[in-house]
């Protein structure tokens, strides 16, 4: 179910800082209409954490209205409190999304044995597929393979990781120790080759924002084994996914998006728009890729 391009989506927000529904559909078209072939909504790049319940339930069920059934929908449902967790799986289920995305906790931590309790105990409460989530940069936490295996094996309906520990050799050891019954799938734009390559099957993606169609030709690419195609996709494109990196995720990527007229460059503190130069280093790029 969860393969190839999955898009991380934006909220757009309008000049009043409200969610901008109308805005939200038309990213979602966009999205549909280029072919990906999943949408992650409320992960990080969807500036979760500053998204109440109630927009959560709106925004959910403006995504799943325009999807209109077309490609899967997961929705990050991911906390440092593991019975918020379940309550935010309860919505995502009651509004019939596929599956959810569950980042590893952040600051009250834990250990690698706890992390094996909260996913445990989250698992055994929703009949929807899961995605972990490993991005220790975030969460000052990396979840071991033997972790992400052992978690697998207690929890049938975990059905993949996001990888975006960054450590190729972290990720090539846990591909190669998973069995077929667990996918993964590239958590860094960057690094959506070399994961395709040693086995995963795909990438969450910020860079598909705004480039839904380029990021899925080269997925699809590496799911035809086409790696020269999808090197010459990657070698063109490498530089702006990284610029999308420049200042804090999704900070550049809402600047792009509104550059390219998907949305208005508006976010919510703690997050700002980003400065003038990272704007014009962005789209001095962007001209010379077009």
């Amino acid at each position: 179910m969860f393969q190839g391009t999955g898009t991380a989506l934006i909220t757009p927000f309008d000049e009043n800082l409200n969610v901008d529904y109308k805005a939200l559909r038309k990213l979602v078209e966009f999205q549909v209409k280029n072919k990906v072939d999943f949408l992650v909504v409320l992960g990080t790049t969807g500036e979760a954490p500053v998204i109440d319940e109630e927009e959560r339930k709106k925004i959910i069920d403006t995504v799943i209205a325009e999807v209109d059934d077309k490609i899967p929908i997961v929705i990050g449902t991911g906390s440092n409190d593991t019975r918020k967790v379940v309550k935010l799986n309860k919505i995502a289920e009651d509004l019939k999304a596929d599956g959810v995305l569950i980042v590893n906790p952040y600051y009250n931590k834990g250990t690698q044995s706890s992390l094996i309790d909260h996913y445990k105990y989250i698992a055994e409460r929703t009949p929807l597929p899961i995605i972990l989530y490993n991005v220790p940069g975030r969460t000052a936490m990396n979840m071991h393979p033997d972790t992400i295996l052992k978690i697998h094996s207690i929890c049938p309906n975990i059905a993949a990781v996001k990888e975006a520990c960054g450590d190729i050799s972290q990720i090539a050891n846990l591909i190669s120790m998973k069995p077929d019954s667990l996918s993964v799938l590239s958590g860094n734009d960057d690094q959506t080759i070399p994961i395709m390559a040693l086995g995963g099957v795909g990438v969450i993606s910020v860079f598909s924002n705004p480039f839904p169609q380029q990021m899925t030709e080269i997925t699809n690419a590496m799911l035809a084994c086409d790696f020269t195609r999808a090197r010459e996709l990657n070698n063109k494109y490498l530089k702006i996914m990284n610029l999308l990196f420049i200042e804090t995720s999704p900070m550049p990527v809402k600047f792009l998006c509104s550059y390219l007229g998907l949305c208005k460059n508006t976010l919510r503190l703690p997050l700002r728009p980003i400065a003038e130069n990272s704007e014009n280093i962005i789209k001095k790029e962007i001209e010379r890729i077009r």
